[in-house]
C-alpha cells in the first residue's frame, strides 16, 4: 500500500477515534434518567394511580423519548432549577403546570377519554443535584358508566412507564410500555393476568435497553473490552463470562441474601471502568487473565444491575423468567455495543497503527471517564 493511502486511511481512523470520544465524554456528566413505575388500581366506577417518576423532567418539558440523561436536552437547566427546589415549592410549580402536563397522560376506557386528578404528592427534600430525585404522585379519575376495560399510558415524550396493576397477587399484569404505547386492556372487575413467557420477553427487552441506551458504565466497560481484543471469539468469551458474573450477583441480591449498599458499589465500578481502561493503554495481561478478571468484575456489575429489577417489580413466582430473560436481554446490548465499535472501527484491526491511533486514544477516555465517575460518586 502506498504511503498517501496509508496516511488517509490514518485520518480517517483517527476522526472515527474521535467522534467515538466525543460522544463517550458526553456521557460523563449525565443526569440519570429512569423509567416512571406506576401502581394501578381499577374498579367499576374510579381509577386510581400512584406514579414514582422524576417530577422536575415533567415541569421542564424534557422530552425524555430514548434519552439516558438530561444533558442532551436544552431544558437541562431548567431542570436543574426544579431540582433545587424545595418540596413546597416543586409542588406549586407541578400543580400550576398540571393543566399542560395531564394532556400527555392517555386513560382510555372504551371510546371515552378521562382525565385524571392530583389526590397527592410525596416529594423529598433535594439532595445531591447530579442524582434524579423519585417522587410519588398520586392521581385519580372517574370511569365512564358500563365495563369497558381501561387502557393507560401517556406520551412518548415521558419517557418509559412500567405499569403494574395491583390486587391481583403476584401473576397481576406488569407492562413495559415505550415510545407512547398503550398497557393492554385492563378489567374492571377482577385483575389481567400474563404467563411467564410474556414476562420473560418483556425483560429481555428490558434487559437490553438497560445497555442501549440507558447503561452508560456498562457500555463503557464493554467498550474496554473492545480496544484490548483483537479477535471476535476470545472477545465473546469474555461478554459472556460477565454476563454469567453479574447474573450471579443479580440473583443474590435481587432476593436480598447479598446487600451492598449503592455508595459502595457504584464507586467501584466507575473504578474498574478505570481499570479496564488503563490496563488496555499499557499492555498488561493476557487474553486468559483478562476473561478472569472480566469474570471478577462482572460479580461487582451485577450488583449495581440489581437497582434495576427493583424499578421493574418482579414478581416472586416469575422471577426465574424475569431473571433469565433480563440477562439475555444484556447480553444482547453487550452484543449491539461490540457490533456498533467493529463496524466504526474494526476493518481497521489488523493495521499496525490500529493500537497507537485508536485502541490506546479511546482507552484513555475510558479511563478518564471512570476515574470522573469514581470522584463524583465518592466526593460530589
Amino acid at each position: 500500500m502506498s504511503v498517501f493511502p496509508s496516511r488517509l486511511m490514518q485520518s480517517l481512523a483517527r476522526a472515527v477515534a474521535l467522534s467515538m470520544a466525543l460522544v463517550l465524554g458526553s456521557m460523563a456528566s449525565a443526569h440519570e434518567i429512569r423509567p416512571s413505575v406506576a401502581d394501578v388500581e381499577v374498579d367499576e366506577a374510579e381509577l386510581r394511580m400512584s406514579i414514582r417518576l422524576t417530577l422536575e423532567s415533567f415541569v421542564a418539558g424534557i422530552n425524555l423519548e430514548g434519552l439516558e440523561n438530561t444533558n442532551f436536552s436544552p431544558e437541562a437547566a431548567l431542570y436543574d432549577q426544579f431540582r433545587a427546589m424545595t418540596p413546597a415549592a416543586l409542588e406549586a410549580a407541578v400543580r400550576a403546570d398540571w393543566p399542560r402536563i395531564v394532556q400527555g397522560f392517555v386513560i382510555e376506557s372504551g371510546d371515552t377519554r378521562v382525565v385524571p386528578e392530583i389526590v397527592g404528592m410525596t416529594i423529598p427534600a433535594p439532595g445531591n443535584l447530579e442524582l434524579p430525585r423519585d417522587s410519588t404522585l398520586i392521581l385519580r379519575a372517574d370511569l365512564p358508566e358500563g365495563d369497558a376495560p381501561v387502557q393507560i399510558g401517556w406520551d412518548a415524550s415521558y419517557g418509559e412507564l412500567v405499569l403494574r396493576q395491583v390486587g391481583g397477587g403476584e401473576e397481576a399484569y406488569e407492562g413495559f410500555l415505550t415510545g407512547g404505547d398503550l398497557s393492554e386492556p385492563l378489567p374492571r372487575a377482577g385483575v389481567l393476568t400474563e404467563s411467564a413467557w410474556a414476562v420473560f420477553l418483556r425483560y429481555v427487552g428490558a434487559g437490553f435497553e438497560h445497555i442501549i441506551p440507558l447503561g452508560l458504565d456498562h457500555i463503557l466497560f464493554v467498550l474496554g473490552l473492545f480496544f484490548f481484543a483483537t479477535r471476535f471469539g476470545p472477545l465473546f468469551w469474555q461478554v459472556t463470562a460477565f454476563t454469567l458474573a453479574h447474573t450471579i450477583t443479580l440473583a443474590l441480591a435481587a432476593n436480598n441474601i447479598v446487600s451492598i449498599p449503592a455508595s459502595v458499589v457504584e464507586p467501584l465500578i466507575a473504578a474498574s471502568i478505570v481499570y479496564v481502561g488503563v490496563e488496555n493503554t499499557f499492555g498488561w495481561g493476557n487474553v486468559r487473565g483478562r476473561t478472569a478478571l472480566v469474570f471478577a468484575f462482572g460479580l461487582l456489575h451485577g450488583l449495581g444491575f440489581a437497582s434495576v429489577l427493583g424499578d421493574y417489580g418482579i414478581a416472586t413466582e416469575r422471577f426465574a423468567a424475569a431473571l433469565i430473560g433480563f440477562n439475555i436481554g444484556v447480553e444482547f446490548g453487550q452484543l449491539a455495543v461490540i457490533a456498533i465499535a467493529f463496524a466504526l472501527v474494526g476493518w481497521f484491526i489488523r493495521r499496525d497503527w490500529y493500537r497507537r491511533v485508536i485502541a490506546i486514544p479511546a482507552s484513555l477516555v475510558i479511563a478518564a471517564i471512570g476515574a470522573y465517575w469514581v470522584v463524583e460518586r465518592t466526593l460530589l
